[in-house]
């Protein structure tokens, strides 16, 4: 563990220890006397309680539904930590809570459960799809992860969205798009290694494939090797983690075997969400693949390769998953305008359509500033939020989708309105002494 690392960890718990959790719920409406009280609970709450057991769509314009979600998990794959249990997930779902309000003005609900089995996970999320405009499934331990995840857009009538999957899959594709402009190929026609076939790695496979890479492009590695059909464990595979077997056949062409040594021969991007290194990938291995190769090494927090390796051994682009070295490939930069987009025109699910086309918008973003340093935004820059609203929303529509129409200025401007009166919000307390400063003698 680094020494920079360590001292977070010990300012992340005493900050916790005093604010005693990061979110909290307030009320929205004013509450003046005691009449208000008649409008907002009885007996005015009836009529409201009516209204919605006529038409239950009404529950997404009389309720918080048009704006709430539930950051759902079980707690078996968090973070870096793995299996540690609901109540330690806890601190997780409450920092993604606090993205969604800060970054996207999405009323986000940690709800960790205890969970045995996948069927478990799932009859929960039906559960508590009424009360409910979307769900965030995070941090399941896979495969389990790709099946709740199915099921769940399968079965439900809301947004539902597995953010170590599809959020990952959004932001790896939008740094991806602009990679290959810089080293001047077209992506679709491309080589592509994966090392790591979990949850983000064989996700982004799938949605590259559907943004229209060829699928024999693609070379997948996981703790065994190389992903091909004739591998011994393919049998185990079908039964235990069919989607990495569906992958196994599509993919790879060349039927290339070994480890990611022999993966990385003449290929022109890298992909790594594996474990954690430096070492895992070597410098002579980089030098194999073609001429300006792209490397993203995305273990936290100390990446397959380090960045000045993959330069030194001549990569061109570079990228990493921490937001201290340049071009951070990180899924805040994707769910926070997904969902803000497709809450605000109701939508009955989150397509693959719809993640590309948010890793559109967002590779868009970057425009003239593009650069081999600069291939993606950062969370500072937060009006490309607004922008991949936008985006998902017209998407959504197109697609049939959504119960509400909107055009893409509409949807922009109103989500900007949205996003930006959460952070005056939030501001304004913290200005106001509401949101008190306890972090003084920590940093």
């Amino acid at each position: 563990m680094s020494e920079e690392s360590e001292k977070w960890f010990k300012i992340a718990v005493e900050a916790s220890r005093r604010y005693g959790g990061k979110v909290m719920v307030l009320p929205k409406v004013p509450v003046r006397s005691l009449q208000d009280f008649s409008i907002w609970y009885t007996p005015g709450v009836a009529a409201v309680s009516r209204e919605i057991s006529r038409d239950v769509d009404k529950s997404f314009e009389y309720t918080w539904r048009w704006n709430a979600i539930a950051v759902l998990t079980d707690g078996t794959r968090v973070l870096g930590l793995g299996d540690v249990g609901p109540e330690a997930a806890i601190p997780v779902m409450e920092g993604k809570s606090l993205l969604y309000k800060y970054l996207g003005g999405v009323d986000a609900v940690p709800l960790p459960v205890r969970a045995s089995t996948a069927d478990d996970l799932v009859n929960i999320g039906k559960a508590i799809e009424p009360a409910f405009g979307g769900i965030n499934l995070e941090d399941i331990e896979s495969p389990k992860c790709f099946y709740v995840l199915d099921k769940l857009r399968e079965e439900l009538k809301i947004a539902v969205w597995h953010d170590d999957q599809q959020g990952t899959a959004g932001a790896i594709l939008a740094g991806l798009i602009n990679a290959f402009k810089i080293v001047g190929k077209r992506m679709e026609d491309s080589t592509i290694v994966f090392i790591g076939a979990g949850a983000s790695n064989i996700a982004a496979a799938r949605v590259l494939i559907k943004a229209g890479v060829k699928p024999g492009n693609i070379v997948l590695v996981d703790s065994k090797g190389i992903l091909h059909p004739e591998r011994e464990d393919m049998d185990k595979l079908m039964l235990t983690n069919p989607w990495k077997y569906e992958l196994a056949l599509k993919t790879n062409a060349e039927r290339r075997r070994g480890g990611i040594k022999e993966a990385l021969v003449g290929a022109d991007a890298v992909v790594a969400a594996s474990v954690q290194g430096p070492g895992v990938i070597k410098k002579e291995w980089i030098r194999s693949m073609n001429k300006d190769p792209i490397v993203f090494a995305l273990a936290n927090p100390i990446p397959e390769i380090w960045p000045w390796e993959a330069k030194e051994a001549g990569a061109k682009v570079v990228a990493t998953g921490r937001s201290d070295f340049p071009n951070q490939v990180n899924n805040s930069l994707v769910f926070p305008g997904v969902f803000r987009g497709a809450l605000d025109v109701r939508v009955k699910t989150i397509t693959d359509e719809m993640i590309i086309a948010a890793a559109q918008e967002i590779a868009n973003f970057v425009g003239d500033k593009l650069s081999e340093d600069k291939i993606l935004p950062t969370m500072e820059e937060w009006d490309f939020y607004p922008r991949v609203a936008a985006a998902v929303a017209v998407k959504a529509v197109e697609q049939g989708v959504a119960r509400k129409s909107t055009g893409w200025k509409e949807e922009y401007e109103r989500a900007r309105e949205i996003i930006a009166t959460a952070k005056l919000m939030i501001e304004t307390l913290f200005g106001k002494g509401l949101i008190r400063n306890l972090l003084g003698d920590l940093a």
